[in-house]
């Protein structure tokens, strides 16, 4: 509690109190005041304005006004430092967007095509598409991801994963073709090279760099099993895989886009926007001279892209963080502390974001809506402190709905645990509360509703998170038990349900690595999906700490069954009063009602 606060519970008191600490007669605060309308003023010039009114003296805060409607952007919205101390509000219904609005759309045969825009003078290359803001689908070969086909073998040696000739056959010549291939607990984007056909069997092959990090890392793996659950998969991204209404396909040859309909939508009079900016709004310093003191309310984000699977492909580690090198280690290293043996290093990036912040203090998003977005939702990065999201709703994201904190940087290997050697880096005090969290990680099935890696004193608390792919919420980084700059974080008093739609070896609530002082506590978990095609059916959980998961609190959630994991923990866990015995209260309240 700040000395303000303290100082408030005590009235009588405070008038002196105030004296005290302002021995001389404060200048009162100038604010400015700017109005701005799409289309006219920009939100650039806008920063620009109070900027100049800062450097002439004449306000020290500045508050912008957006009035209602679309900000379309040709670059994402920057705040830098010279612009502590701003307010953005919205003025009625605003949405930013880092999309393009495509029109000009045509008959053709089954299908409707429009000329692809173009984009600050290139071709747009995009991935996502959304037509009267529902997402459209990226054709593919199964409109049911039930009816997806199952692998037959992996040579990793050779780079070749063989599957049913059938299930393939179609698109076998086709320049273009992505597989997206299920993994355990993380899906891979594999740009295809060849198909070579032989009987019923077909050898593909997928392009580099993702080939040959894909097969050089043993973690997560394409499954062969006894018993039938080998990895399954789909294609997408050909022409002719364009047969189910609500599906789309990029020519980028021909410059044209191919969509068919759903019921009832008339392309003639439809609004269809794909995305173009992968950071719609960027709010950064350095270190030693951060943002400060930032408030954002009820603005609309949306439309972001994220191009790296169409151009480098994607095969992730764990909750979206990308390989860049991976090999398997033979024959383990013995670790010290009570670690298990490592046979595997890593190491990692990060996926783009709609919204990202570093180097930055008090930093407020209050009432927003992100939406429509390829990857991450909302980022908090290093040398962040003290931000806050409360109220928000985070929608329709092909990735993290909000993320925290880092994986120590490109540079650290994953199992290594990370203590900076400037403390400030870390991602710190945190609030997430009192948010919706839904339809996220839609596309890369591995990432979950809140990621928060490497962070300390962070407060996920009151947040409702639902249709989620994989996992609810995830706390922590390092698959190890040693210090690290991680602890004293809390999640409490969410409502998470309706998770694990694509992917097992899942939780509601799942940690990482050592967190002293940390809890889990007062949370619901309910209502979990069950794919058939996952790889162990029967590998999910409600509450689940994983490797190296020490010093958490795990107190008073209420599940439906005792349905937990406890995976290779370090000391002073402790476990009490969870599941269906607890009072119906938590149930009852847990989510947005929590903190009312």
């Amino acid at each position: 509690m700040s000395l303000y606060h303290r100082l408030r519970r005590l009235p009588s008191l405070l008038p002196l109190a105030l004296l005290l600490l302002c021995p001389t007669a404060p200048s009162l605060a100038q604010t400015k005041t700017i109005a701005v309308e799409p289309g006219e003023f920009s939100i650039e010039n806008a920063l620009q304005e109070a900027r100049l009114a800062r450097l002439h003296g004449e306000a020290d805060k500045a508050v912008i006004s957006l009035k209602a409607g679309t900000y379309l952007l040709s670059s994402p919205v920057i705040i830098r430092p010279e612009d502590n101390n701003t307010t953005i509000t919205a003025d009625g219904n605003v949405t930013i967007s880092g999309g393009v609005r495509i029109t000009g759309w045509k008959k053709d045969g089954k299908l409707w095509s429009a000329p692809v825009p173009r984009f600050n003078g290139r071709p747009l290359l995009f991935r996502q598409l959304w037509v009267n803001g529902a997402k459209a689908d990226r054709a593919r070969d199964v409109a049911d991801f039930e009816q997806m086909a199952r692998i037959r073998s992996v040579d990793k040696k050779n780079g070749i994963i063989y599957v049913p000739a059938k299930s393939v056959k179609k698109v076998a010549g086709i320049d273009g073709v992505e597989m997206v291939l299920h993994e355990m607990w993380c899906v891979a984007n594999l740009r295809v090279k060849s198909i070579r056909i032989k009987g019923d069997s077909a050898a593909v092959s997928f392009l580099n760099p993702e080939s040959h990090v894909h097969f050089m890392h043993p973690w997560p793996s394409p499954m062969v099993t006894s018993d039938g659950h080998n990895s399954p998969f789909y294609l997408t991204n050909a022409k002719v895989l364009l047969d189910n209404p609500g599906e789309w396909w990029l020519d980028e040859k021909a410059e044209r886009v191919f969509y068919m309909p759903r019921h009832g939508e008339n392309m003639s009079r439809a609004e269809v926007f794909a995305p173009a900016l992968e950071n719609v709004l960027v709010i950064s310093g350095t270190p030693d001279r951060p943002v400060e003191n930032v408030e954002i309310s009820g603005v609309t984000f949306s439309h972001a892209s994220w191009l790296r699977p169409s151009l480098l492909g994607h095969a992730p580690l764990q909750a979206g963080m990308f390989m860049t090198e991976a090999y398997k280690i033979r024959p383990q290293i013995r670790r010290p502390n009570g670690d298990h043996g490592l046979d595997n290093q890593g190491w990692v990036g990060r996926p783009e974001a709609a919204i990202k912040v570093s180097c930055a203090n008090s930093v407020s998003f209050k009432g927003c809506t992100v939406e429509h977005c390829a990857s991450t939702g909302i980022d908090f990065g290093t040398f962040t402190s003290d931000c806050l999201v409360d109220g928000c709703t985070v929608r329709d994201c092909g990735g993290n709905g909000i993320m925290a904190g880092s994986c120590g940087g490109e540079f650290h290997e994953a199992h290594l645990p990370f203590e900076p050697f400037d403390r400030r880096e870390t991602c710190k005090r945190l609030t997430i509360s009192q948010n919706v969290i839904t339809d996220v990680s839609n596309e890369d099935w591995g990432t979950v509703g809140i990621c928060a890696l490497y962070v300390r004193d962070i407060n996920i608390v009151a947040n409702e998170i639902s249709e989620v792919s994989y996992t609810g919420i995830s706390l922590g980084w390092g698959w190890n038990q040693q210090p690290s700059t991680m602890a004293n974080n809390k999640v409490v008093g969410n409502n998470i349900h309706h998770y694990a739609k694509h992917m097992y070896d899942t939780a509601g609530i799942y940690t990482l690595g050592s967190q002293p002082h940390s809890s889990v506590e007062f949370n619901a978990v309910h209502d979990i999906y069950s794919p058939s095609y996952v790889h162990d059916p029967h590998h999910w959980f409600y509450l689940y700490t994983d490797e190296g998961s020490s010093g958490i609190s795990v107190k008073n959630n209420w599940t439906p069954v005792e349905k937990y994991l406890k995976n290779s923990n370090g000391p002073g866990n402790t476990w009490e009063n969870n599941g269906p015995h607890v009072a119906d209260s938590v149930r009852t309240k847990a989510g947005l009602n929590f903190l009312k």
